[in-house]
């Protein structure tokens, strides 16, 4: 027997260690921090008394963790069941409770079906064959994507026209969400959001600075944006670049490939060993191609699969 229980902020650090055995157990070694796990807590739109379980065994030690998270008001909700290794009998009914609950944020979306999305690292055969058992299907992935800093860079030269700008202004945020919204709108499982909303989710997260957003524009209009965080600053020394987006009037000017420059001159300037970021690629964009020909090279691989109910 099992003793089920909501998660609180003060779980956190009995959840990282709960999933840092896992992912050790998968990859080699943790791919959280502490901080990870309490924004993922403190998440809005993550309801604590609903959308969480923990699981502790007849001496108290933790051995799951599961939860169903709604990607603002569509039909998607993300989902994960993380259960201890070497302990048995306990996913299926947590997955039962997890895809239940999900069903019952898109309904009360005003959606008649949902579709669940899980990420599994491409490595872990044991996920995937649970996944495949659970009806889901592989939808696409992501690589994670590094390049080293050995010292300073020089920064980019911008194109003619081109002024920057970062994000400690609340007009500057504003037209970054804005480009964001654009340049993201035919993407995997992207979802618009309003700008409180957009802006809400970002401050809640302990890896946001402001400082670290650019907008780029040209001749006064916004028309690209790069946001780094401090994602992996504490765990791998690296900056982060989270979104990288170009409105699509000015895409094919380049203007991507400065914008990731900058971030690399921008991380080494700040000490950092390197920059990483993640890419779908299933991207609309070819993505894929300009960061690898930008010096990065793939690190690990998280597929993404999806089921609809």
């Amino acid at each position: 027997m099992h003793d089920i229980r909501r998660p609180r902020v003060d779980d956190a650090a009995a959840i990282h260690e709960l999933v840092a055995a896992y992912d050790t157990s998968v990859i080699g070694g943790p791919d959280s921090t502490f901080d990870d796990i309490v924004d993922e807590l403190v998440e809005p739109g993550f309801d604590r008394d609903k959308d969480g379980w923990l699981a502790y065994d007849a001496a108290g030690r933790l051995v799951a963790w599961a939860w169903a998270c709604a990607t603002g008001d569509s039909d998607l909700v993300d989902v994960e069941v993380i259960v201890r290794p070497g302990v048995e009998g306990l996913a299926e009914g947590l997955w039962e409770r997890v895809i239940g609950r999900a069903r019952e944020l898109a309904a009360e979306r005003g959606h008649d079906g949902v579709t669940l999305h899980v990420g599994v690292y491409r490595v872990d055969e044991a996920k995937r064959v649970k996944a495949e058992e659970l009806g889901f299907e592989p939808a696409t992935s992501f690589h994670r994507m590094r390049i080293d800093h050995d010292g300073p860079l020089s920064p980019p030269v911008p194109p003619g026209g081109l002024t920057l700008h970062t994000g400690e202004d609340d007009d500057v945020r504003r037209e970054a969400h804005q480009v964001h919204q654009e340049g993201f709108a035919q993407h995997f499982a992207f979802v618009p959001a309003p700008y409180d909303q957009w802006y809400e989710r970002r401050q809640s997260s302990s890896a946001t600075d402001w400082g670290q957003l650019t907008l780029a524009r040209i001749d006064g209009r916004a028309a690209g944006v790069v946001i780094g965080s401090n994602q992996f600053l504490s765990d791998e020394g690296c900056g982060y670049v989270a979104t990288l987006a170009v409105a699509p009037e000015f895409r094919g000017r380049g203007l991507g490939r400065f914008l990731l420059r900058h971030a690399f001159a921008a991380d080494a300037a700040r000490g950092r060993k390197g920059t990483i970021l993640h890419v779908d690629s299933n991207n609309t964009t070819p993505a894929l191609g300009l960061y690898e020909s930008a010096g990065m090279r793939p690190v690990m691989v998280i597929d993404i699969w999806g089921r609809r109910l």
